[in-house]
């Protein structure tokens, strides 16, 4: 399939997207990502594979697109309900790595 990449067109196939992702490890998905095989890759992260052009080159509604048609599943970012709970010992206003304060009997 023909699709246009940061103004580039590229004839990808799926079985050579698949070929071109195998052996690369997932980076950390914090936004828009594709499956393939078993495995989440972050949009960029597959757009900078498959084009061999710089991340800052392309948008990743254009990856999510060409994925799309190629037959992958896409996903938008995970939800914040997904994200790791806070630490239920420390209280929410305090900045991460600072002390909590303790008040002592008879302050106020």
């Amino acid at each position: 399939m023909r699709c246009v990449i940061a103004r580039f067109p590229f004839d990808l196939t799926k079985s050579g997207v698949v070929e071109s992702m195998k052996g690369v490890t997932p980076e950390l998905v914090t936004g828009e990502f594709v499956i393939i095989g078993r495995r989440h890759y972050p949009a960029k992260q597959v757009g900078q594979v498959i084009t061999r052009q710089d991340r800052r080159d392309f948008s990743t509604g254009e990856v999510l697109r060409a994925m799309t048609q190629l037959g992958f599943t896409c996903r938008p970012r995970p939800t914040a309900a997904s994200a790791p709970l806070a630490d239920p010992y420390e209280p929410a206003s305090a900045t991460p790595g600072t002390p909590p304060v303790r008040l002592t009997y008879g302050q106020v």
